[in-house]
Formats: C-alpha cells, sequence, structure tokens
C-alpha cells in the first residue's frame, strides 16, 4: 500500500487523551491536517484550545460511544489514515467487560466504518500494548512481535471478575489486537486498506492534555509521578522497591512520532511492531531527576532512594525485555533517554505548579 504523506487528513480516535494528544501535535506539525473524535462536546473544548494555532487544520466531532454500532461511520469519511488510540487503561475494573468490551468493539467498530465507508483511507494505525505480548509462564526473555499473551485470556475466563486487575487490562488488549488481525484476514478481498498495529510498554513523558491535578494523571503518567516526583509515595513502598522493580517505558513523543511514521512508512502496512525504549528501574528515573542541573524544584520533595543501584547492578529481579529490531528497520525510531524524559516531565509538572 503506498505510504501516506501531508497534507493528508488523519482521523485520531479519542482525541482528548494523554498519547492522542501528542500524536494530533505530532501529525499537525509535520503538516497534515487531523480530525479528532471525543466522547462529548465538553471533552473537545481543550484540544481545540491547545491546537487552536493550526486553524482549519484540526476538526473536533464527537463520537459519544465508541461501542455502538456505526459509531464511527460519519467520522471516517474524508480521512486518508486513522489513528486509532481510544481504548481504556485503567487497573480499577470490577468486571472483565468493563475494559474488554470497548477495547474490541471501539477498534472493530473502526476497521468495520472504514471499510465500509472510508473510501479514501490508505492506513491504520491501532495503538497497541505489549499487554498482548508479555507472559508469566515462561522462563524470563526478550520478548518480541511473534509473542502472544494467551496465559491472561486462561486466567480471565477461569477467574473472571478475581482475576489481577492488571491481567483484565492484558486481555482487554490481547483481544483486542486479536479481533483487529482477524478482521483483516476476513475482510481481505474488500479492504482498500492496510494497517499496523503499534505495541508499547508503560509510556511516560510530559502532558499536554487536560490535567486538574496529579491525581487526574492517566494510570501510566500516574505511576511516574509518584515513584519519581513525590518522596511521601515512595516511603510507602521503600527503597529496595525502587532499585529492584521496573519494566520497559517509552516516551510519549516517541510513540506519537511511531503513529506518524507507521502512516508514511510503506513497510509497516501488515505489521505488528514493539516501541520501547529501555529496561528501566525506578531507581533509574529517580537518579536522573536528581542529577538535573540546575535543579526543578517541584512543591513536594523529590525521592532519594539508594543512589546509583539501578538497571546498571546486579539484582535478584530478571526485566523483561522486547525486542525493537522492527521498529528499527522499518520505522527508523530514535528514542529519547532516560533524563531527557525526566527533564521533560519534571519541567511541565513545574510549569503546572505541582
Amino acid at each position: 500500500m503506498p505510504a501516506v504523506q501531508y497534507p493528508c487528513k488523519v482521523l485520531v480516535s479519542g482525541a482528548n487523551g494523554y498519547v492522542a494528544m501528542w500524536v494530533i501535535h505530532e501529525f499537525l506539525e509535520q503538516g497534515y491536517s487531523v480530525r479528532g473524535t471525543v466522547r462529548s462536546i465538553s471533552k473537545g473544548e481543550h484540544p481545540r484550545k491547545e491546537f487552536a494555532k493550526y486553524g482549519e487544520k484540526f476538526e473536533v466531532v464527537v463520537v459519544e460511544d465508541i461501542t455502538k454500532e456505526g459509531a464511527f461511520d460519519e467520522a471516517v469519511r474524508g480521512v486518508d489514515a486513522i489513528a486509532h488510540t481510544a481504548s481504556p487503561f485503567h487497573l480499577n475494573a470490577q468486571y472483565p467487560g468493563e475494559l474488554i468490551e470497548p477495547a474490541v468493539k471501539g477498534t472493530i467498530g473502526m476497521l468495520r466504518s472504514a471499510l465500509n465507508h472510508g473510501s479514501s483511507v490508505k492506513r491504520i494505525v491501532i495503538t497497541g500494548s505489549v499487554a498482548a505480548i508479555v507472559h508469566d509462564d515462561i522462563t524470563p526473555t526478550t520478548f518480541t512481535e511473534k509473542d502472544w499473551n494467551h496465559e491472561c485470556l486462561e486466567l480471565v475466563k477461569t477467574q473472571g471478575e478475581n482475576a489481577s486487575n492488571l491481567m483484565k487490562y492484558r486481555a482487554s488488549k490481547t483481544l483486542a489486537e486479536q479481533a483487529t488481525w482477524k478482521f483483516v484476514e476476513d475482510h481481505k478481498q474488500q479492504i482498500r486498506w492496510d494497517l499496523a498495529v503499534l505495541n508499547a510498554p508503560l509510556v511516560f513523558g510530559p502532558a499536554i492534555h487536560e490535567l486538574r491535578d496529579p491525581a487526574s494523571l492517566n494510570t501510566s503518567a500516574k505511576i511516574f509521578y509518584d515513584y519519581v516526583a513525590d518522596a511521601s509515595k515512595v516511603e510507602e513502598v521503600g527503597n529496595e522497591f525502587l532499585s529492584k522493580n521496573g519494566s520497559c517505558w517509552v516516551d510519549v513523543r516517541d510513540l506519537a512520532e511511531a503513529h506518524r511514521l507507521a502512516l508514511e512508512k510503506e513497510e509497516a502496512g501488515g505489521e505488528r511492531i514493539i516501541i520501547s525504549a529501555s529496561v528501566f528501574k525506578w531507581q533509574d528515573f529517580i537518579d536522573a531527576a536528581n542529577a538535573l542541573s540546575p535543579p526543578i524544584v517541584l512543591s513536594r520533595p523529590l525521592p532519594k532512594g539508594m543512589p546509583g543501584s539501578g538497571s546498571g547492578q546486579p539484582d535478584t529481579v530478571h526485566l523483561i525485555s522486547y525486542d525493537t529490531t522492527k521498529s528499527d528497520r522499518i520505522l527508523g525510531l530514535k528514542y529519547r533517554s532516560i533524563a531527557d524524559t525526566t527533564e521533560a516531565t519534571l519541567a511541565n509538572y513545574a510549569a503546572r505548579g505541582w
């Protein structure tokens, strides 16, 4: 499928979200026009203000319920590409369906609308997650795009609402992505577009979506704030936790760039691509925060942890990692460092008076 290039129009779902706002920013900065979907008129007010300088290149449309049949039928008309970011990410669902239904129905609904009404759509990029890849039932390893998380599906099937919140979330992302690829296979003789799925780990970095206070941060960004910028929260988990625990991460601005590149690179069509900067221990980000010169002063003291005890030191806890060979080869994405992301994020907090 030919690559998509500006000044094309891109539809971005969930336009007021943490990732989506940066995806929109990336496209607008590179000369694209963007149509963003939000659930209500009020939720579109902040994106309109944030992107007002781009004039008619940015528009907002309301899609009240992404699980309804035909929800995106009008939104897909007249756009050349789609970045589907709208999917719930939180760890407090009582029932698995609270996450699974909107994740699956929202994604398949977007694909069906593109099939039936998106006559000019050339490519769709889905914001996936390594939650659909990582699993705990094997010896610790480096995961690739060939891996699938079947473990979470079995746990949610057998335990239902008693399954852990993490497993409920992982199941929602796994089922949504499986349904995505099945839809493409089932309709390969009819679709006029191709598709790429970007699988990202924890997403950190500055925010440009609407926020009231630290408590209103989205899940991954709130975890970052608690462990890197709030010493009182760190006291609850202890210093040893910081040096032994972590995961993989990516800067939200790099993930946004990956969405654009996945539209522009012809080779990305039909691909499942992991987007991950590196492995980290929480102590790595804490050390980076305390090393800033001049320091960034926040309303609360920074945690100290055990300086120097991060990922560069031997430990008893193996952290999983992801092979990013495909993102390097196809997208040529260059990732920001822990130091860069930490500085930008803390500066964002300071600007908000946090």
